[in-house]
């Protein structure tokens, strides 16, 4: 079964050591909560907001090991008025036998709000 796994984060400014610190640790701690190897990972798709400009957040997860060949794809997020700025968000396509509610998706600093049911 294909699963997705779920996750945003938002950075104070836009600079690209913020971007990818805030990139790596929202992805760290996906894949830590849902005991994620490479191997099980058919895609993951990062989408951030239109003043996020200076990386792609993508980027971040090269620094993992054993994640060389997933595929990683950056997009723009759509621009709907009074939305989160400067959000990173992704989407992790996981092969596994997990059911939907064992999945653990994660916000971090301000991205808490999009998912306050969520909230640990």
């Amino acid at each position: 079964m294909i699963r997705g796994i779920r996750g945003a984060t938002t950075v104070e400014k836009d600079t690209e050591t913020e971007v990818l610190a805030a990139a790596e640790r929202l992805m760290a701690e996906i894949i830590q909560a849902n005991e994620i190897d490479p191997d099980m990972v058919a895609s993951v798709f990062f989408s951030a907001t239109d003043e996020i400009r200076s990386v792609f957040p993508a980027k971040a997860l090269r620094k993992f090991d054993g994640w060389t060949y997933v595929p990683v794809t950056c997009m723009r997020e759509i621009p709907v008025s009074n939305s989160l700025p400067f959000c990173i968000r992704v989407m992790i396509h996981v092969n596994t036998t997990k059911k939907q509610q064992e999945i653990k998706h994660i916000y971090q600093a301000g991205a808490i709000a999009l998912r306050p049911d969520l909230k640990k």
